[in-house]
């Protein structure tokens, strides 16, 4: 059985569905990464499942600022 965790990440720009799928397919390439969704009603606070023995949630920080979005880890 896996170990799993989940993050959350806040992006401070308002994001349009487009650009939420592209993140989102961009996060699920990382090994690691089980599943990733945006909130429903909060399209700034990214949620995902992550396996730890995989990925760090610093790498998954790290994904979405490469793109170039600002963005913090919530509750980290």
């Amino acid at each position: 059985m896996k170990n799993l965790s989940d993050v959350m990440i806040h992006l401070d720009e308002p994001l349009s569905q487009t650009h939420r799928n592209t993140l989102e397919e961009r996060m699920r390439a990382l090994p690691g990464v089980i599943a990733v969704r945006f909130n429903p009603g909060k399209n700034h606070l990214l949620l995902i499942a992550f396996d730890p023995d995989q990925v760090r949630p610093i790498a998954l920080l790290a994904q979405a600022k490469s793109i170039g979005y600002t963005a913090q880890l919530v509750g980290a």
